[in-house]
């Protein structure tokens, strides 16, 4: 099987149905395909859910949720920075540094307070 990085473009037509010939392109190579979600596209998708299209981060969190569950190669640290986004004020790179930590063991260095009270939790 091969394996397909969806790009933002990708993943907003596909969770706001708003190009059908598209949307439906992309949850063909969802049933055909392996699909890769890179963190940096998720980033950007979560930027222009909340801010162009002005989705609270609750919701937004909960449809990228929804949508992650359709690929086959969701990481949990992916999973753990969107439920961390939609629960807090964290911007979504914090979350995903927050995930590297706890997940994978990572060391984060950061002189953001608030960030490193929460990686130290972990």
């Amino acid at each position: 099987m091969q394996m397909t990085i969806l790009d933002a473009n990708a993943i907003l037509r596909y969770i706001l149905n708003d190009v059908e010939e598209q949307a439906d392109k992309v949850e063909e190579i969802l049933q055909t395909d392996h699909v890769l979600i890179l963190p940096e596209i998720l980033a950007e998708v979560i930027y222009i859910l909340t801010k162009y299209y002005n989705q609270p981060r609750s919701s937004t969190s909960e449809c990228l949720l929804e949508f992650l569950n359709d690929a086959d190669n969701c990481k949990d640290f992916l999973l753990c920075s969107l439920n961390l986004f939609g629960s807090s004020n964290f911007d979504f790179v914090d979350c995903l540094l927050y995930s590297y930590s706890k997940h994978q063991g990572h060391n984060i260095l950061s002189f953001d307070k608030k960030l490193m009270n929460l990686v130290r939790k972990c």
